[in-house]
């Protein structure tokens, strides 16, 4: 099984090196292509009038001035035209990707590009912030990853979902199980802006953004992360509203 991956946090980023070792257990065709810098938040940004340069920085490990979608495609298209991968993985995150999270998320973006392309899609990220934990225990991610992505390989889904897989911020042995879960919508606004004085006049700002504690409801992504498992959400591209869609034609 030959498989890509790809995150958001960029190429240097701890999570995609745990991400290469959860997928060294899968396989030993492992392919990385991923932003030379940190791309959170870039959502399905693309490069549309800047050109993106690949670099080979080792081995099957390279780096593009870009996205990550800019990443899966140059992968696709320049790395590897005539043998795509099997699997692509776009993660570790650092950080969780839940509820509304997913439609600015890099991490899904790119999982969602691989989608696009014809290829078997998995994001994963590891929540932080809601234990307790000083630092983000990555072991939790090696640990429970490639059993997490054999229970996904083994069950299919369909060509046009992504599963969304996020780790608790607990220890491994701290983890509850693994829920399948729909997307989840928190009670209040994660985001804001810090107002700052320019030291030359006028102002300027630093957005905000915030990781409490929301009340999901049971079944929930967020609820799963709460309550310490993994979350496995399936994700797809179709945005639209089936009731407000029957009422405008109704």
């Amino acid at each position: 099984m030959k498989i890509l991956l790809t995150n958001d946090d960029g190429v240097n980023a701890r999570g995609i090196s745990v991400l290469r070792e959860i997928a060294l257990q899968l396989s030993d065709d492992v392919w990385t292509c991923a932003p030379d810098s940190e791309q959170s938040a870039a959502s399905r940004g693309v490069s549309l009038h800047n050109p993106v340069r690949l670099r080979k920085l080792e081995g099957r490990i390279y780096s593009v001035t870009g996205t990550p979608t800019d990443s899966v495609i140059v992968a696709m298209k320049a790395l590897m035209p005539d043998s795509p991968p099997d699997l692509i993985l776009s993660g570790v995150n650092r950080g969780q990707n839940l509820a509304e999270d997913v439609t600015f998320s890099g991490t899904v973006a790119g999982a969602l590009q691989g989608m696009q392309m014809g290829v078997p899609s998995i994001a994963l990220s590891l929540a932080r912030g809601f234990q307790g934990a000083q630092s983000l225990p990555w072991e939790t991610a090696l640990a429970h990853g490639p059993a997490t992505i054999k229970t996904l390989l083994d069950k299919g889904w369909a060509s046009n979902v992504v599963p969304n897989v996020n780790f608790p911020d607990t220890a491994p042995d701290a983890v509850k199980g693994l829920q399948y879960t729909r997307q989840g919508h928190r009670d209040f606004q994660m985001t804001g802006v810090d107002r700052r004085a320019h030291p030359r006049g006028g102002e300027y700002f630093w957005l905000t953004y915030g990781a409490k504690k929301s009340n999901p409801a049971q079944g929930t992504d967020l609820r799963a992360i709460y309550d310490g498992y993994i979350s496995v959400t399936p994700l797809h591209t179709d945005l639209t509203h089936e009731d407000s869609l029957s009422s405008f034609n109704a």
